[in-house]
């Protein structure tokens, strides 16, 4: 009796998943190129990770390389860079996260309290700009303002605050302060988006509610605007957290020396220098595997915690 009513269950539930198949046939169709995306762009390539596990030899390709285990995270693990490399990796993360993540916020809830929709649009547009920016372009901006001839050593010499031109870009103590100050340029204004697109779905008949009774604007930002989005700023917060590990390395490739390896220096830098320049495949995959394990850990963490503290989560 139990098997016979399970297999008219799933009869049913069959005829219903197929009845909904074919009410949204064209949903479906044009999700194909897009599922198909993900497969050939974004899973296939994993099968390409188990030469962490191999000495690969590009003649032999990767099901003719030898197997040798766990040889090259022993050897990143013991190295002299592994400290460095995980210290600045993890740092720049999370000062940009620190900086650029409430900046954002911040800049979402003072153009949602702005009255002029001239001067709202002006500062949208300023704010949004340097998104759209080519990176090298940026890059080239900030390497001839940090220079000895550039603008910020000049206006110093001017003001007396220093006595000669420096060139704060080859000053491994000055690397972080202007890798975070420049993305907080390039991105606040971008990342606001979301949150002024939040903020325009909360009720006014919430704030003229609390207006009614005697609420300030102080009052409205912590019982009103702020509750409406915190499920947005989970969201993004556990997102961020769980890319925390990539550290922007593009902008740092383009931006350190050998001079700044010191504070600079992080995973994604290193696999590079390892893999494409020294031809060292294994050894770069491994360290790949390793810093993608870590962003996997974290996002779960961050959506357990998540889910935990706030009952708002990815899934």
């Amino acid at each position: 009796m139990n098997s016979v009513a399970g297999e008219k269950q799933a009869d049913r539930s069959f005829f219903r998943i197929w009845k909904q198949v074919r009410t949204n046939r064209y949903l479906y169709l044009m999700l194909i190129p897009v599922v198909g995306y993900f497969l050939i762009f974004n899973y296939k390539p994993m099968y390409g990770a188990i030469i962490a596990f191999k000495d690969f030899n590009p003649y032999a390709g990767i099901n003719g390389s030898d197997w040798v285990g766990l040889k090259h995270f022993r050897q990143f693990f013991e190295s002299f860079y592994f400290g460095r490399l995980l210290r600045n990796t993890i740092l720049l993360s999370v000062y940009s996260l620190a900086v650029i993540f409430p900046a954002s916020i911040i800049l979402a809830l003072l153009l949602n309290e702005v009255r002029n929709k001239w001067f709202k649009s002006v500062v949208q547009t300023l704010s949004y700009l340097p998104y759209f920016i080519s990176l090298i372009v940026i890059c080239g901006m900030i390497v001839n303002f940090s220079g000895p001839d550039g603008m910020v050593s000049k206006l110093l010499v001017s003001l007396g605050v220093i006595d000669a031109p420096v060139d704060f870009l080859s000053l491994s103590s000055w690397y972080r302060t202007i890798h975070v100050g420049s993305s907080l340029w390039q991105y606040v204004g971008w990342n606001s988006i979301i949150y002024l697109a939040a903020l325009s779905g909360i009720s006014p008949s919430l704030y003229e509610a609390a207006v009614m009774d005697g609420a300030n604007r102080w009052r409205q930002l912590i019982h009103i605007t702020l509750p409406g989005i915190k499920n947005t700023i989970v969201i993004l917060l556990i997102l961020n957290i769980g890319s925390l590990m990539d550290s922007n390395w593009e902008k740092i490739l383009l931006l350190y020396s050998p001079s700044t390896y010191e504070t600079a220096d992080v995973i994604s830098t290193y696999v590079y220098r390892r893999g494409v320049q020294e031809a060292n495949y294994s050894f770069s995959a491994a360290i790949g595997l390793f810093n993608s394990i870590i962003n996997f850990s974290l996002l779960v963490a961050a959506n357990f915690w998540s889910r935990r503290l706030t009952s708002n989560s990815l899934w």
